[in-house]
Order: C-alpha cells, then structure tokens, then sequence
C-alpha cells in the first residue's frame, strides 16, 4: 500500500504572533513551528497501517526550506520518504493543486491529511485534493481500518457520527482519536538523515486570492465582578453592555 501523508508547517500554538510589510504577512521571526497537530493524527495512523499491512509511507509539504526540521520529523516518525513542493503556500486551491499534481504522477492509494492547518484554518484541501484527482475524501475521520481495496472509516457529521466503507484510493482528512501522537526514538531520528527528501518546483497555478492584511483578535475586556447581592445590576448590565440577554 502506498500511502501520500500531507503535513503543514505551521506556528507552535503558544507562539506569539506578528505580522510584517503592512500586516500582509506573518512574522516568522523567533516563532517555533510545528508539525499540524491533525497531520501529527494522520502520520501516526499512516505509520500503523504500514506496519500492519506492508507498504511506504510518503510524507509531501507545499512550502520552504524552514519546513525541512518538521520533515525529517516526520521521517523519523515512521515515513519512508518525503516530497517538497519548494513555493510559498498561497492559498488552499493553490496547495491542494500541487499536491494533486505528485498525487497524480504516483497513483497513491491513500491520502491523508490534518482536517484542517492551525494557522488558516480552512479545512477544504483534502476536498479540493479529492475533485482534483476525481476520487472520493471524506473528513474529519476518527477512526480508520483498511482491509484490502476496501476502507472502514467514522466521522463526525452534525449532530452524530457516521461509519460507512469505501474503495480505495481515498483523500481523508484526519483527527483525534483516529491515532495518538508518535514520538521520534533515537533509532528513527538517526535514519530519517539518510532518507530521500525530494525538492521539486511547483506547479503553475492560477491565483484567485490574495491577503489584503491579517489582525489579531480584539483584546479580552476586563472582568466585572458583582457582588452575589446585586442581582438587578448583574441583570442590567448583561442587557446593556454585554447584550447578552
């Protein structure tokens, strides 16, 4: 079985963020990145399905040179190989284009995926990825079983879970509790140095979107405390201020 595992380069979410040149981009400047916390899900659920069924797992990130230490975590973590798309990521159409363009040179029969990054937070890729490649995706997956071409999945829909079954090659996007995290031994940190990690040049794509400018939220107001004797001030005030009720 080959599998594709799509991971993100994205800030530590106990980063303090900025941003630079007219508030158009991020201030990558002493941030500590990570590997997507969903990514993290679905590499760990792809290194287990390789172990129990034979195969290779292949990690891709569309992005820079600074993704590389995320990488070869990712190597380290159980991945066989790794593909770089050497460009800035755009926006999702343009993501999901180059990851559907390697998808498509190497007839993968799973794809994998975090349902969505932490920085954008837009959770359409494994569905642009899957119209791209004209196969079925599905997310956000929590639990995952393949027996031979056939896969049995569960995901969250509103106002329940569903479980249903589906032919290979699928794009899944992924979440807990699908895997637990894995850590990196010492054994995987010292052989994913030698392993393949392939740069290629992206593909042309079309751009439909370009930031005007990012803004951090509003600043959490202060805190009122009312007394537990002054209920009808507590009242008025959740009705003139807070607007609440």
């Amino acid at each position: 079985m080959k599998i594709l595992v799509c991971i993100t380069n994205v800030p530590d979410t106990t980063a303090k963020i900025t941003f630079i040149d007219n508030d158009t981009k991020l201030n990558k400047a002493g941030v500590q990145f990570i590997i997507g916390p969903y990514d993290d899900y679905a590499l760990a659920r792809a290194v287990e399905l390789k172990e129990k069924l034979g195969g290779s797992v292949t990690v891709l990130h569309v992005g820079g040179a600074d993704a590389d230490p995320q990488i070869r975590k990712a190597l380290a973590i159980g991945a066989d190989d790794a593909i770089r798309v050497d460009s800035d990521p755009i926006d999702s159409y343009f993501v999901a284009s180059q990851i559907a363009h390697v998808a498509g040179q190497n007839n993968y029969d799973l794809i994998l995926m975090g349902r969505e990054s932490i920085d954008f937070n837009s959770g359409v890729v494994h569905g642009l990825v899957g119209e791209m490649l004209g196969i079925p995706s599905y997310s956000p997956v929590m639990k995952l079983e393949i027996e031979g071409t056939t896969a049995t999945l569960a995901r969250e829909i509103d106002g329940g879970k569903e479980t249903l079954s589906a032919s290979l090659p699928l794009v899944l996007g992924c979440q807990e509790p699908i895997s637990e995290w894995k850590i990196p031994n010492m054994r995987g940190i010292m052989t994913a140095r030698t392993k393949p990690l392939l740069v290629v040049e992206p593909v042309s794509v079309e751009e439909f979107t370009v930031p005007e400018n990012f803004s951090l939220p509003a600043p959490k107001g202060a805190c009122k405390m009312i007394p537990a004797d002054q209920a009808e001030t507590l009242i008025k005030l959740l009705r003139t201020e807070a607007k609440v009720i």
